[in-house]
């Protein structure tokens, strides 16, 4: 049976702390790629239930036990040609949906070995210049003020 085609939308979730530490992942068929989470969604999946799923599958983390945000921002970006292959011919743009999940503290993820062999908790603005991808640099630089719209009374003094 042949493997179906990618649908050419996605997610990404910026994984964060109260202080704006955020975690990123090191991805296993890139070398040196850090991301933040991400993934397509499937047939008939919302944005929301891809987060979901994603975090589970990268992370071992159950959403519902967090704060899971809708930011309200869609990107539009070009598919890496190395990943062009797991789309259907001629397509090469991918629509991608930003989420943010806010948890209490730092914890060590459960890694999905097949897909990420590394992860760092880094300040949002280290994170930021960490991560390969541009639309994953944007939302990182983004998490102060997504912060603070989305719960500004759980920031740190100063963050505000």
């Amino acid at each position: 049976m042949t493997k179906p085609y990618k649908r050419p939308e996605s997610v990404l979730v910026v994984v964060y702390t109260p202080e704006l530490q955020s975690l990123i992942i090191e991805r296993t068929d890139y070398k040196d790629a850090w991301q933040n989470v991400t993934g397509s969604l499937e047939e008939d999946e919302t944005p929301r239930q891809t987060a979901i799923r994603e975090l589970q599958e990268e992370l071992g983390i159950d959403a519902s036990q967090h704060e899971l945000q809708d930011w309200g921002i869609t990107n539009e970006w070009e598919i890496f040609e190395i990943w062009r292959h797991r789309y259907a011919p001629g397509v090469t743009m991918n629509t991608e949906h930003v989420f943010g999940l806010l948890v209490s503290e730092r914890f060590e993820p459960q890694l999905a070995p097949r897909e990420h062999t590394g992860w760092l908790w880094r300040d949002w603005n280290v994170a930021a210049e960490a991560v390969f991808s541009p639309s994953n640099a944007d939302a990182l630089r983004m998490l102060p003020e997504m912060a603070e719209k989305f719960g500004a009374s759980m920031l740190p003094q100063g963050h505000a």
